[in-house]
Formats: C-alpha cells, sequence, structure tokens
C-alpha cells in the first residue's frame, strides 16, 4: 500500500487556516486572501513537507510567516494613490542641463553684441528695461525691441516653439529666456 499524498490533507485544515487568519486580519476578505496566498505556497512547496509531520501546523507556520512578511513589506511602502509622492522622487540626470546649456551657449554666441549685451543686462543680471536703457544710453524702446529680438533669435537658434520647455537649470540662462522676466515699462 502506497503513502497517501499530503496534498488530499490539506483540505481538512481550511476551516481553521480560515479562523486563523481572521485573526490575524481582522478583515474576511483580507483573512481568505492570507489563506490562499499561504496554501499556494504550501502546494508549491509541498515535497518539503515530511510524511507523519503535523500538517496543520506546517500550514499554520506557513499562514503565519506569510502574515509577518506581508506586514514588513507594507510597512516599507506608501500609498500614492495619485502619484504625487513618486513624481517627486523623480530627477532629471545633471547631463541633461549641461547638454542644453551647451546647446544655449552656442545660439546666444550667435546673436548680434548688442542683442546678447541687453539679454545679459536684462536677464541675466536682473535690470529692469530702464536701468539697462540708462546704463546703455540708449532708448528703452530699444532695448525691448533688442531683448524681444534676441529672445525670438536664441528659441529660433536653438528649435524651440512657444510649446517646448526650456530644460536648464541655470536660472541666469533661463532668465534670459524668459519674455517675462521683464520689469515695468
Amino acid at each position: 500500500m502506497s503513502d497517501p499524498d499530503p496534498r488530499d490533507e490539506i483540505v481538512e485544515h481550511l476551516p481553521s487556516l480560515r479562523a486563523f487568519a481572521r485573526s490575524l486580519t481582522r478583515n474576511p476578505a483580507r483573512a481568505d486572501d492570507l489563506v490562499q496566498d499561504a496554501l499556494l505556497k504550501a502546494w508549491s512547496n509541498i515535497h518539503k513537507f515530511e510524511p507523519g509531520t503535523n500538517m496543520r501546523a506546517w500550514l499554520f507556520t506557513i499562514l503565519r510567516n506569510t502574515f509577518y512578511s506581508e506586514r514588513r513589506k507594507a510597512a516599507r511602502e506608501v500609498e500614492d494613490v495619485d502619484g504625487a509622492f513618486t513624481a517627486g522622487l523623480s530627477e532629471k540626470p545633471a547631463h541633461d542641463g549641461r547638454l542644453a546649456f551647451r546647446d544655449f551657449a552656442v545660439a546666444f554666441n550667435q546673436l548680434s553684441v548688442e542683442q546678447r549685451e541687453i539679454l545679459v543686462l536684462v536677464g541675466g543680471s536682473g535690470f529692469s528695461y530702464e536701468e539697462a536703457a540708462e546704463m546703455t544710453g540708449i532708448a528703452i524702446g530699444t532695448v525691448k525691441s533688442r531683448a524681444n529680438r534676441g529672445r525670438m533669435r536664441l528659441a529660433e537658434l536653438m528649435g524651440l516653439s512657444d510649446a517646448d520647455s526650456l530644460d536648464i537649470t541655470d536660472q541666469a540662462t533661463v532668465a534670459v529666456m524668459s519674455a517675462s522676466k521683464t520689469a515695468a515699462a
């Protein structure tokens, strides 16, 4: 006569496994999931069960270990339903900024001297149009025109459209490119 298959005995222990799982989880649905996970582990590792030993104790140990493993895992997890937390974890590689800055520098050097001067004063150094006009001795309208034409030419040279964002982290470069960095006219 052959030894009985230990898998046949598992069914006998389902009610007590479910009761034990409910006592651990205090949630019927979660208890059912826990029993299912434990049974799956037991079934796939049945070759490790030693016939003649206590099947019930073996199943309870698997269920208990599964429960505590999931609790440890849950303690390390952060609920992030809307993705706000994970969005804050990403960081652009530093080389992207350097490459974009290199492109900016090449394009900036192609501008006329007058446009570069005004963009550095108004955008890079943060002076108002009035202050830049006073420092250079030219009319405020000319300062505004040079700044606007310089920005448009930079965008053209860099292949940027109105919808594109400039991924440069250097604030002075962003200021030079930003048309909103204007002082009161």
